[in-house]
């Protein structure tokens, strides 16, 4: 399973070079998705224009390849759901990557029927309200991610994150949903076969 796509935290003065060949790499191969896309607007504000009008025509892409998007957003929801809107939110689909947002952020996700959240290691941390906030969307919305060698779930947190320590997030995801974790595991990996378009093994 692989993505393709222009990282916002990589747009800067040369973005319109980047963004062509970000374009040709799309007909070199198969790609399940579109990402990670966004606007992050944590670390620098230099190139908020140009991430806005990347992202933009990234969404645009998906549309015309009928892939989904992933979403990198941090201190960016309101010009991320802007730009979902404007290109045609009917046409997109995909998942908020890492979503770390807030209640009324999520809300506006919910108004995305065909978008997903994505969650991580990072609902295992201590002091995270993330728990409570997915909560408020249904399980059929969730897809399970690691986002490795990054943000590993308590307790292998501050060693290098991989995919087998997923189930302590898949674990804490059903604590929150009063799910067995059979029951977690089997949904989420489903939503993420129907997002992606991917094949079950044995099928």
């Amino acid at each position: 399973m692989v993505m393709m796509g222009f990282h916002p935290t990589s747009v800067d003065s040369h973005y319109a070079e980047a963004l062509a060949a970000t374009e040709a790499c799309l007909t070199k191969r198969s790609y399940c998705a579109i990402g990670e896309i966004g606007i992050d607007l944590y670390w620098d504000q230099t190139f908020k224009k140009e991430q806005i009008e990347v992202f933009e025509e990234q969404l645009r892409w998906s549309i015309d390849l009928d892939l989904p998007v992933a979403i990198h957003t941090r201190n960016a929801y309101p010009e991320v759901f802007n730009s979902i809107h404007k290109v045609g939110a009917e046409k997109l689909k995909g998942v908020f990557h890492s979503f770390t947002g807030t209640n009324e952020e999520l809300d506006e996700v919910k108004k995305l029927s065909t978008f997903y959240v994505g969650i991580n290691g990072v609902i295992t941390f201590k002091n995270s309200k993330l728990s409570e906030i997915v909560s408020q969307m249904t399980l059929d919305r969730v897809v399970l991610e690691t986002d490795a060698p990054y943000l590993a779930p308590v307790p292998y947190r501050g060693r290098r994150n991989e995919p087998s320590y997923i189930w302590k997030t898949a674990e804490k995801v059903a604590i929150t949903y009063q799910l067995p974790i059979e029951e977690v595991a089997s949904k989420t990996r489903n939503n993420a076969i129907k997002l992606f378009k991917l094949v079950k093994k044995g099928a």
